[in-house]
């Protein structure tokens, strides 16, 4: 049951942090360099994020 509880809430947060980063690269003002950081940023957040979650602990 946790396992599924940490499943469910890890892929919520994640289909927010896509949709946040995808937003911005919506606008016609916000060129793809100015969103590189961002997307590394997410990248980086979510495999942390599935790290913490998911890699037992001793």
């Amino acid at each position: 049951m946790n396992r599924i509880t940490t499943l469910i809430g890890c892929g919520l947060a994640i289909a927010f942090l896509i949709g946040l980063a995808t937003t911005l690269t919506r606008s016609m003002m916000i060129g793809f360099k100015d969103v590189l950081p961002v997307y590394i940023l997410m990248g980086l957040v979510i495999c942390m994020m599935l790290y913490e979650a998911f890699v037992e602990k001793k």
